[in-house]
Parts: structure tokens; sequence; C-alpha cells
């Protein structure tokens, strides 16, 4: 199934209704606050229920004091600016977003007026959407991943599970700016690893497509997924990764759970709940130009055992014993 099923089988109400929670000193709304959420995605993501689950665990309670209304692109990053200026207009108070730099800095090029709480992406700072981390200034702040800076890790620990990788395979969108930086991180990775890292730019979603859903059993001796979800590249990577043609390295759990090999990166879940902290510190009348950028507290290696077995794979003690999560 595709990223889109599976995002849209999460059973969050979209837009219509959306997520909703409060909290007991938020009493005093006259109605809910409209929290409006933009990403790339097929739907609610992870981070979005993380968002939610982390503002019922500060107290609030549904259909009270907030809603959380959806916008999604499905993968189609030019059209982020209008689903961001259609927040907006239907009157979000707070805007979050998730998914990296494009979202982010659509929901800028919106509203330099609503407050906007990012989550992942790449160095905000670089992006241009603080000023710095620890005084943001203007109307943002929010969660960096710190995805660049992992990804030698993650290339290190693909290198451990699969003692034959010598060609790994990273397919991006060569229309996002913002996949550049992760692109040169593991460029230089790889050299440093001996590996040889086959790319492929590409620049709509049957390019990405074609690249994955075309190759063959000896082309390359792996995968890696990136971050972004623009042209739905992790996902057309998830299609095939249950086959137990390629072994798949991704940053987020939500995929080594659906049958990729791997994952390591901050949990996406976890970024939600701290940009729920965010959030209600807002809320309670906090300026995002006075709140630092906060980075992941929790790190999680995820190893699908049972895609390693379809592979023929026998991940290494060390490995299991590092792991987070075995998944049976």
């Amino acid at each position: 199934m595709r990223l889109r099923l599976h995002l849209l089988a999460l059973g969050i109400v979209l837009l219509v209704h959306g997520l909703t929670g409060s909290a007991a000193d938020a009493q005093r709304a006259t109605r809910p606050v409209q929290i409006g959420a933009l990403t790339e995605s097929w739907g609610p993501t992870p981070a979005i229920i993380g968002l939610r689950d982390g503002l019922q665990a500060l107290g609030y309670r549904e259909d009270k004091d907030f809603t959380i209304g959806v916008r999604f692109t499905k993968g189609d990053s030019a059209e982020l600016l209008a689903a961001a200026r259609e927040l907006v207009r239907r009157g979000a108070d707070i805007i979050v977003t998730t998914e990296g730099g494009n979202t982010a800095k659509a929901a800028q090029l919106a509203t330099d007026r609503i407050p906007i709480v990012f989550i992942g992406g790449g160095d905000p700072v670089e992006l241009g959407l603080v000023r710095s981390l620890a005084r943001p200034g203007g109307n943002l702040t929010g969660i960096a991943s710190l995805d660049v800076e992992l990804a030698p890790k993650r290339l290190e620990i693909f290198q451990e599970l699969v003692p034959r990788l010598k060609r790994v395979l990273l397919v991006y969108d060569a229309t996002n700016m913002y996949a550049l930086g992760h692109v040169e991180a593991y460029r230089a990775a790889a050299r440093r690893l001996g590996l040889t890292l086959v790319e492929r730019p590409v620049r709509s979603q049957e390019e990405a497509g074609a690249a994955i859903g075309g190759l063959r059993r000896g082309d390359v001796d792996g995968i890696l997924s990136p971050r972004f979800l623009s042209l739905n590249i992790p996902g057309f990577i998830q299609d095939i990764a249950p086959k137990g043609t390629f072994p798949t390295m991704f940053p987020t759990p939500f995929f080594a759970e659906r049958g990729g090999l791997a994952s390591y990166g901050a949990t996406d879940g976890e970024l939600g709940r701290q940009a729920a902290r965010l959030v209600d510190r807002i809320l309670k009348g906090a300026k995002p130009a006075d709140l630092p950028v906060e980075q992941p507290t929790k790190f999680e290696l995820v190893i699908n055992l049972k895609t390693a077995k379809a592979l023929g794979l026998t991940i290494p003690t060390p490995l299991l014993q590092r792991a987070d999560r075995l998944i049976q």
C-alpha cells in the first residue's frame, strides 16, 4: 500500500473537525483555538498525532478549547504555499508544520502575524526561519530534527546491518533545496565508510516511481530513504521494502514498522509531543520570538526482524542489543 493509504488510515478527521483538546486555564476561551497543521503528506502524520497526544497529556480536552485542522498536499511542494494561505484564511490561531523546511517556509511566507511551530527540517537558521536558536525572533519557533547531523550515523548503522553493502541508492527531490544538505551529508559519510552513493535526483512523482520501481536485483545493495515526503519518495521505497529484494533504511520508525529493514532518527511522535509543549506555552501568552528552538530528546533505532529474515540477513548481536525496538 502506498504511503498515503497508511497515513489516511491513522483515523484522524481532516480539516472539518480535526483534532481537539483543552487545558483548565484555557477555559476563558470563547471559542476553540484553531490550530492549523500543514504537511506534505497524504493526511495526518505521526508528528501530528504526537501533537494531539501531547496536548492531551497536558490536560487538554477535545472540542473545548482548540481544534486541529490538517492541510496536506500529497507530496506536492508547489501546493504548500496555497495550503498555508488557506489555513490563514480559515482563521488559524496557530500553525504547526511537519516534515521539513518546505512546509515551515510556506507558512512563514503566508503570515508574519500568526504563531508558527515547526516540527523537523534542516537547520532553521540556515533556512532563514529564525534569527538564532536561542532567540528566534519573528513568529516562528519549533523543534529541529537534527536529521542532517544524524545522516552519517544512519549510514554507518546501515553498513553494520548489511555486511555486503557497497552501493547505496539515494533518490531525492531535486526541486527541494532543503534536501541538498542531506545529500551532501550522505556523500561525506559514504566516502568515509568506503561506500558508493548512487544518486538519483528526480523532479516528479513519475520520475521517483520509475527510479525506485524499476530497480533490478544487483543494481544496488541497499536503499536510503530521504526524510522529506515530497514526491512520495519514501512511499515508493516503502512499497518495495517488504518484497525482500533490497535492504532499506529510513529516518523514522513509521516505515520500519511497515516493512522497511530499519530506521534511525528522532521519533516523529515524540517530536510532536515536544511541539505540544511549545503550543501550550504560546496559548498561555508566550511569544514564538522568545521561545528557543528545541532539539529532539529521543532517538530510536528500530530493526524489523521479519524483513531481515526475508532478506536473508543475520543481524549482529551488538546491533540487536543497541536497538530500541525489534519488530518480530
